[in-house]
């Protein structure tokens, strides 16, 4: 699977909670992607096996069902490897932690 920093932003997304269920505009919030990159990009999590994904009714009748989507045992792996891969090449998923340079105030 190519990662691309849009991958990386899903990836960051879900391993802030990697046990948690997410559902769609709330990864596009976090991503901070448009549904038409994020929908293909948990298509292909999917079809790899990295993303499971289920349609719930949030409350009662009155509220529409959601897809929530939530990181296999594979996806988890996958994305702490790809985010750690990214990271020491430099190019941090947006909203990752960094470590303040030495002489950095606090």
């Amino acid at each position: 699977m190519k990662v691309t920093p849009q991958l990386l932003r899903v990836l960051r997304a879900f391993v802030d909670d990697p046990a948690g269920r997410r559902y769609g505009y709330e990864l596009m919030t976090a991503a901070k992607l448009s549904s038409g990159t994020l929908y293909p990009l948990l298509a292909r999590l999917e079809g790899e096996g990295m993303v499971e994904s289920a349609w719930e009714t949030p409350g009662g009748d009155a509220q529409r069902p959601r897809k929530y989507y939530r990181l296999t045992g594979e996806g988890v792996r996958f994305a702490r490897l790809e985010l750690a891969a990214a990271f020491e090449q430099g190019r941090p998923a947006p909203g990752a932690r960094t470590r303040p340079a030495l002489g950095d105030a606090l």
